[in-house]
């Protein structure tokens, strides 16, 4: 009779090892953090087999159009979020997330058929309103997923757990953006929004699935149970953000991101067009930028970020991007070089990916239920996108008024320092919330 040592390991158990290996997880958690990584994989995978095809469709309508769609798509993100925050209202949470992505996928229908049957000059304005629509599906399906993972896991869970669902978001992008590049000649654009519509539907599968298995680590909080509507008020997520000192923090550092991120992209704009003058060379350019981005985050993401939030905690960790800003923004106003912008692009996208995304998702653990979905889809959206726009009018003010890309460098410092100090008071405030829940819970 064969001993138990001896006896074949069960597959779960060898890919529970192997997965340990990468991350500290817990066997409780694995199921769920398994549908978890499926979600964000056909998420994002989804997303980048139509990005493309949205960036195509805005330059056929005129690059000088393109300021102007990204206003309508902050119009489109104000009209869409007191609908979502609706929903969140009137079902709980596993009804309004499959109703949220499958409104998205009927919508991918609805544009199927319209780019199909168009005329040319129908496609030019049936183009631009789906670079607004992919705009506002890019941020808003996201920040369901993360409203949700917040729901499931805490605030300890997510400093050992959420990097490796970015690393999941990440490979997704990577492979969408190669089965768009592979294959858009092949089939053409319609099948590859078919392909979106499934990778949607995969999506809602893992949800559901998720909902489902995740009451073995809900947070014992009072007066919160998962599988009831959230309820509230339709403009919750406005006025919650606006009451709430650390949802106005989290808003704020949201918006000094956006606003530093759009800065150093005109400046991209700037020196590409100064030393590459083909567009070929410009194309690999942006290219090898993606590709440095992609693998070093990825890396990062495997095996570092899960670690050094639980050895640095929430504050530090969310203080690297802006630490990183300061520096690289200084050393632009110095140097205004290739070799300069590449290294500081690439660390700041990096830093992002790998460390503030995480340590910004922790931030909600502490947040209250209702403001994880609500106030968490008005920051993530229309407060995203409003930076968007303060900061394209506002360089375009800057360099009306003669500042040089060294000038516009020298004022994104101090941007970045109020950056630095707001990233470390909302570290700071929700490891004390979390204290003081531990302390609660305790007694």
């Amino acid at each position: 009779m064969s001993s138990a040592s001896s006896a074949p390991t069960p597959p779960d158990s060898l890919l529970f090892g192997l997965l340990r290996r990468v991350l500290d997880v817990r066997l409780v958690e694995a199921k769920a953090l398994a549908w978890s990584w499926l979600y964000v994989f056909a998420l994002f995978l989804a997303y980048y087999v139509l990005r493309p095809i949205r960036d195509e469709l805005g330059v056929a309508g005129g690059v000088r159009n393109l300021p102007w769609l990204f206003t309508g798509t902050l119009l489109a993100m104000l009209a869409v979020n007191p609908l979502f925050a609706y929903a969140v209202r009137r079902w709980p949470r596993e009804r309004f997330i499959a109703l949220t992505y499958r409104f998205f996928m009927v919508n991918l229908v609805v544009f199927l058929v319209l780019l199909w049957r168009a005329t040319p000059e129908q496609h030019v304005w049936i183009g631009r309103a789906f670079f607004i629509w992919v705009s506002v599906f890019n941020l808003f399906v996201v920040s369901v997923f993360w409203s949700f993972i917040v729901d499931v896991f805490d605030a300890e869970q997510g400093k050992r757990l959420f990097g490796f669902l970015a690393a999941g978001a990440t490979i997704g992008g990577i492979a969408g953006s190669a089965l768009t590049s592979g294959l858009v000649e092949k089939i053409g654009q319609h099948w590859l929004l078919l392909a979106s519509i499934a990778l949607l539907e995969v999506a809602v599968f893992a949800s559901r699935r998720l909902s489902r298995i995740s009451d073995a680590f809900q947070r014992p909080l009072k007066g919160e149970d998962p599988n009831q509507a959230v309820g509230g008020g339709v403009f919750a997520g406005l006025t919650h953000t606006f009451r709430s000192p650390y949802l106005l923090g989290i808003a704020g550092f949201i918006l000094l991101y956006t606003v530093t991120s759009t800065f150093l992209y005109f400046q991209q704009a700037t020196i590409a067009e100064a030393n590459f003058p083909e567009r070929a060379a410009r194309t690999a350019f942006f290219a090898n930028i993606d590709f440095r981005v992609n693998v070093f985050t990825l890396v990062f993401q495997l095996f570092l970020t899960g670690r050094i939030l639980s050895w640095l905690g929430v504050a530090l960790t969310l203080c690297a991007l802006p630490l990183f800003s300061v520096a690289g923004f200084a050393a632009l106003a110095a140097s205004p070089t290739v070799a300069v912008f590449v290294f500081v692009q690439v660390a700041r996208r990096v830093s992002n990916f790998a460390l503030a995304r995480p340590a910004r998702e922790v931030l909600f653990t502490s947040a209250a239920r209702e403001d994880r979905y609500k106030a968490k889809n008005f920051i993530d959206t229309v407060v995203y996108r409003g930076g968007d726009q303060i900061a394209s009018w506002s360089y375009a003010g800057l360099v009306g008024l003669g500042l040089t890309l060294t000038g516009i460098s020298m004022v994104a410092v101090p941007l970045s320092v109020a950056w630095l100090g707001l990233s470390f008071w909302l570290g700071r405030r929700q490891e004390a919330t979390q204290r003081e829940r531990a302390r609660t819970t305790a007694a």
